[in-house]
C-alpha cells in the first residue's frame, strides 16, 4: 500500500519538486532550511513534501529498517489515510481537475447518446420501444454537469488554497553583491 501511494503522489504531483519515497520528514537539518520551514506557518504541515520542494540539497542515507520486535504502531487506519489525504491536497490540483474533465467527458457522452436515441427512436418509431432510457441519459448528463461544476469551483479553492498558503516562489541560496 506504500508504494501504491507514493507513486500516486508522484504521479500527480504538480508541485516540481521530486517527492521521496518512504520517507518519514526525520533527519538532520541545516539552519536555513529549518528557518525556510518555520516562514511557512503551516498549522498542518506535510513535512516530507515540504522539505522537497523547498529545493535544498539534500544527502540520504539508505538504511534497513529491522522488524519491530514488540509492541505496535501508533499509526491506525485514519492516521494513515489523514496523512495521505494531506499529501494530496497540500502538492496537487489533479483530483480537482480529474472531476472537471471526467463531467465534461461523460456530458459529452450523454449527449451523444442521446443524439443516437433520437435518432435510432425517429428512424424506428414502431420497433424502438418507450422506456427508461431518456430518463437515464437525462439524469446521466446532468450529473455530469454537476460534476463538471464540482470541478470547476474546486478549481477556485485549490487557487485560493495556493494564495492563503504564501509559499515563496523562490529561496534565496545566496546574494552576490547585495
Amino acid at each position: 500500500m506504500r508504494r501504491l501511494y507514493y507513486w500516486l503522489l508522484n504521479l500527480v504531483n504538480d508541485s516540481g519538486a521530486q517527492l521521496l519515497s518512504n520517507c518519514t520528514g526525520f533527519g538532520l537539518y541545516d539552519k536555513c532550511v529549518v528557518d525556510e520551514l518555520r516562514k511557512l506557518d503551516e498549522p498542518y504541515p506535510y513535512l516530507r513534501g515540504l522539505v522537497c520542494e523547498l529545493g535544498y540539497s539534500r544527502a540520504l542515507v539508505p538504511f534497513v529498517q529491522p522488524v519491530r520486535k514488540r509492541g505496535i504502531t501508533k499509526n491506525n487506519f485514519y492516521t494513515l489515510y489523514d496523512n495521505a489525504m494531506t499529501g494530496f491536497t497540500n502538492h496537487s490540483r489533479v483530483p480537482l481537475r480529474l472531476a472537471a474533465l471526467g463531467g465534461f467527458v461523460l456530458g459529452m457522452i450523454s449527449f451523444v447518446l442521446a443524439l443516437v436515441y433520437l435518432i435510432l427512436k425517429l428512424l424506428y418509431w414502431d420497433n424502438f420501444p418507450m422506456g427508461t432510457a431518456p430518463i437515464l441519459l437525462a439524469v446521466l448528463f446532468f450529473s455530469s454537469v454537476q460534476l463538471f461544476f464540482i470541478g470547476i469551483i474546486g478549481e477556485y479553492i485549490g487557487a485560493i488554497l495556493t494564495q492563503v498558503l504564501k509559499r515563496p516562489l523562490v529561496i534565496e541560496k545566496e546574494r552576490i553583491n547585495f
